[in-house]
């Protein structure tokens, strides 16, 4: 567990072949994201209030940032 002052460390892994992302603090997987909005719900689901995930300084986006979702940025504008 994090000391109170310091920040967690979630990364947000390179999108998998269907375009999801896996999303974990340390060696936890917190969940699978498909969408920001995801990440935003994991992280509260896990107590980690964010306010802006885009411009969050603990959270390391691997393999493209908020918005490279490929693959499933289609499905979401539909729905």
């Amino acid at each position: 567990m994090a000391h109170p002052t310091e920040h967690p460390h979630v990364v947000v892994h390179p999108p998998a072949l269907d375009g999801s992302r896996r999303v974990t603090e340390g060696d936890e997987t917190l969940g699978i994201a498909t969408h920001v909005d995801d990440v935003s719900e994991i992280l509260r689901l896990a107590d980690l209030y964010v306010t802006d995930i885009s411009e969050s300084d603990f959270i390391d986006w691997q393999g493209g940032g908020p918005d490279d979702w490929p693959g499933l940025s289609e499905h979401h504008e539909e729905a």
